[in-house]
């Protein structure tokens, strides 16, 4: 699942141009997960603004500062592969937190999948099905472009399914620490 990103911006003369046409430079497929896998597509700082410069390469975070935003297009293998024999979750974690930092310490250790983030994420499930869980024990299941708006909640996102499930994210930081 990688990801092209087409990038516009201005020339010296105000003109639109294209500024890159490339597979987006932050992609993983994880190695103690298959299936897993991320691409920070792109990001702003606040207030947003074209700059010009690409900034998913230097970023640290796969969360935004407040009033900034991240698009990352993720795919979730089926809970299966977490429930396998031969599952590591050590080294699950490891790669979690080298690859998807800033989000990765935000899972909890006792309630695997379970995360809250100081963002507001509009979700939108692009292939297969999942499902949405949240800290009360409700579960919504989602069907191929069903959009979910997240402000902030406790949740975990579960494939059931035996096929791999794709979503778009769009992260806004807010101001408020949850």
């Amino acid at each position: 699942m990688q990801v092209r990103r087409i990038v516009t911006g201005n020339d010296s003369q105000g003109k639109s141009i294209f500024t890159s046409d490339e597979i987006t430079p932050r992609f993983h497929s994880f190695v103690h997960v298959p299936g897993f896998e991320t691409a920070l597509v792109w990001g702003t700082n606040s207030p947003a603004a074209a700059t010009g410069e690409d900034p998913t390469a230097k970023a640290i975070s796969w969360l935004p500062q407040a009033g900034g935003t991240k698009l990352m297009v993720i795919t979730f293998p089926p809970d299966s592969v977490m429930g396998s024999g031969d599952f590591d979750p050590a080294a699950a974690g490891g790669e979690y937190m080298e690859t998807i930092p800033g989000l990765a310490e935000r899972f909890e250790m006792d309630n695997p999948g379970m995360h809250t983030t100081p963002t507001v994420d509009y979700g939108m499930l692009l292939d297969g099905e999942i499902h949405l869980e949240l800290d009360n024990g409700e579960i919504k299941k989602l069907a191929k472009h069903d959009v979910v708006i997240q402000q902030g909640t406790r949740h975990a996102w579960r494939n059931r399914s035996a096929a791999p499930a794709t979503m778009l994210f769009v992260l806004i930081g807010t101001s408020s620490a949850v």
